[in-house]
């Protein structure tokens, strides 16, 4: 019968890792209440309209870049055509609330207008419909029209990265103004939209006077700042961040990667559409030069230079090249008139900054690649230094390995993984040929073999990373193969990689806690939301992180909070097993697991692998370290040019001659004391 191991770690160290960061918080609290007085304070202070209206654009771009870094530096998705969004944000409200649009009134309009929504206009003899959509319904309304059109646009995109990624998205971003500028029936093309409605609150109607669209502008950006925190720091946030630190590694923690590329595409879609019906309002007006690739270029620097994957860094960016353009140039190029004029230099007479802002645009991400590129507030806080006793790690005997959750299946009849005549295929090159392979509940398997035999295709296609060409892969009776990756993960196969696959611009606690993706069923809205079931959830799951890593000792423990590149090899690959484990695995397959590791600490792991297995783990490992090899397998499987050619215990395979052969050559003899599987 399964049971259930279960134990808690409750140490001094973990309780501090738990609570780590309080103190920041409260600081970054304070700074955010300090931040609002004075973005509510400005205009009263300043009084000035072309401020308050310079202020109130930036907000708008800023709003534009907390999107956009949703996609870019959340998800790693390079996006240059993002402009779209905002002028179909912009478009949606502009034809909704404008003259453009006049179908002949009918009865089926009456409904819509005991909402509000339309108006019945008497021209002459015939009755027109006019729209009045509200501006506050426009806005979640714009909202969910981009987000449509981003899921629609990235839809076909998913199989790109990179700079394919990028010239689609230009395209599209090309292909919106285009579409705009062409259809004047419904955009009234190049002359533009005219007539806007502005925005009413409660019988007050906005009309021009700059003030009520600042506030209505700081609201915005103060919601989206929230929504892009909480996301960030949720479930959703670190699938983002996992898929693009490497998109293999989230697949196999359980990320699946095309739903969340769509969910940021959508969701950096729908911040630009409800800025883009903000900034058509206050301006009353919407023509398609307004959304053109340089605006996406711009968008782009903004989050550059204020820190790919930061949220105030994107806002601060945002505010500082709109300021830039709008105040700081002009200002500069008064100055140089000025000098100009005293010195007697046409040149410096006729000098506008403002017209070379493409150029200096340009400069600022050159500098900014190359003397700071993570941006003026970095997305990755640096940690304090660790003492000197966390930072030195005693090597020695395993206690135990403690931790809840392993299912005891050792008496089930069906076995834990069974392959039947799998074979995969590159080209021409047989990677593996009609593999068989039966592992036991609760049994610990060593796969070995000559570098090229297929060991590490045969956990790819276990796992869903290779499409076997035929053959059979059952886990406790349950056929997976053709699974994808995320899929095979819940079902509860882990795994780590030959070369060390982590997140490394995440936390070890952050790349932990992917690991459990999975197991955790928070959502978009709950995670913004944080209901008390999802506080909990994460609670709970932090506290899993710290016993599993409790397990490594102060190897992991005091380092719960720094960057996982800052790690050592070994400890990368502890970090790596953890991720493993955090999946709540039914089988775990280890590849190379001590590669990198000292005589010492290949043994102290070796240990540890072996108390996994003690708590009813099933384990299947590749492994080049005969020791290890020896001290963890009940059974051999060795493969060779993808061919399994011997099985057994671990003794009996290192005397067969055929394994001896492929390792040695026809000299096997000579070498068959000292083979090293």
């Amino acid at each position: 019968m399964a049971s259930e191991t279960t134990s808690t770690v409750t140490t001094p160290a973990s309780r501090a890792a738990i609570r780590s960061g309080t103190l920041r918080r409260y600081g970054a609290q304070a700074g955010m209440v300090a931040v609002l007085l004075v973005a509510l304070l400005f205009p009263i202070v300043n009084g000035n309209a072309g401020d308050i209206d310079a202020v109130a654009n930036a907000l708008a771009f800023a709003a534009l870049a907390l999107g956009l870094n949703i996609v870019v530096g959340f998800a790693g998705l390079l996006d240059l055509g993002y402009a779209a969004f905002f002028a179909i944000g912009a478009y949606t409200y502009g034809i909704l609330s404008s003259w453009q649009l006049q179908p002949a009134w009918s009865s089926f309009w009456q409904p819509f207008a005991w909402l509000d929504l339309v108006q019945k206009v008497t021209q002459g003899d015939t009755s027109v419909v006019h729209f009045t959509l509200s501006f506050w319904i426009a806005l979640p309304l714009s909202a969910a029209v981009a987000a449509f059109f981003g899921v629609l646009f990235g839809a076909p995109t998913l199989r790109l990265r990179g700079d394919y990624l990028a010239i689609v998205t230009l395209g599209f971003g090309e292909i919106v103004p285009i579409v705009v500028r062409n259809w004047a029936s419904l955009t009234n093309g190049a002359a533009g939209l005219n007539g806007v409605a502005p925005p009413n609150l409660f019988g007050y109607n906005f009309g021009v006077e700059i003030t009520p669209y600042y506030y209505v502008a700081v609201a915005i950006v103060g919601l989206l700042i929230f929504v892009s925190s909480r996301l960030r720091d949720s479930r959703i946030g670190r699938a983002w961040m996992a898929l693009r630190d490497d998109s293999i590694a989230a697949s196999t923690a359980g990320v699946d990667l095309t739903r969340y590329k769509l969910l940021a595409f959508a969701l950096g879609a729908s911040f630009a559409g409800m800025t883009g019906t903000f900034y058509i309002a206050k301006l009353q007006t919407a023509t398609p030069d307004m959304f053109m690739f340089p605006v996406s270029v711009m968008i782009l620097v903004m989050i550059v230079l204020g820190g790919l994957g930061s949220v105030w860094g994107v806002v601060v960016g945002a505010i500082f090249l709109q300021l830039l353009q709008s105040w700081f140039l002009p200002a500069m190029s008064g100055w140089l008139h000025s000098v100009g004029n005293l010195v007697g230099s046409p040149w410096l007479q006729q000098i506008q900054l403002a017209q070379s802002i493409e150029l200096i645009f340009g400069i600022i991400l050159v500098v900014m690649m190359l003397y700071r590129r993570d941006g003026l507030i970095p997305a990755t806080r640096k940690q304090k230094a660790l003492s000197f006793e966390q930072q030195n790690a005693q090597v020695g005997e395993s206690h135990g390995f403690r931790m809840s959750g392993i299912v005891r299946e050792e008496g089930s009849a069906v076995p834990a993984l069974e392959i039947k005549g799998v074979t995969v295929r590159f080209g021409g090159l047989v990677a593996l040929k009609s593999v068989d392979l039966t592992v036991p509940p609760g049994g610990v398997l060593a796969v070995i073999g000559p570098n090229g035999s297929g060991k590490s295709t045969l956990f790819n296609v276990v796992t869903g990373l290779t499409t076997a060409e035929s053959g059979s892969i059952r886990l406790f009776g349950e056929e997976i193969i053709g699974l994808p990756p995320h899929k095979i993960a819940r079902k509860g196969i882990a795994r780590t990689f030959q070369n060390l696959r982590l997140f490394t611009n995440l936390t070890v606690m952050d790349n932990v806690l992917i690991g459990q993706h999975s197991r955790l069923h928070t959502g978009p809205l709950g995670a913004v939301l944080r209901f008390p079931r999802v506080r909990a959830e994460e609670a709970k799951a932090r506290e899993r992180v710290i016993e599993i890593i409790a397990n490594f000792g102060n190897r992991l423990l005091p380092r719960a909070d720094q960057n996982v590149a800052a790690l050592s090899y070994a400890n990368r690959r502890r970090v790596e097993i953890s991720r493993a484990l955090a999946t709540n695995p039914r089988i775990l397959l280890l590849d190379e697991p001590t590669a990198g590791m000292n005589p010492a600490e290949t043994l102290e792991l070796a240990q540890q692998i072996k108390d996994l297995h003690k708590l009813g783990l099933t384990i299947i490992v590749i492994e080049h370290k005969l020791d290890v090899v020896v001290r963890l397998a009940d059974t051999v499987v060795v493969l060779d040019h993808g061919e399994k050619i011997a099985e057994g215990k671990p003794d009996e395979v290192r005397r067969n001659e055929e394994v001896l052969r492929a390792y040695l050559g026809r000299n096997a003899q000579a070498g068959s004391a000292g083979i090293a599987a």
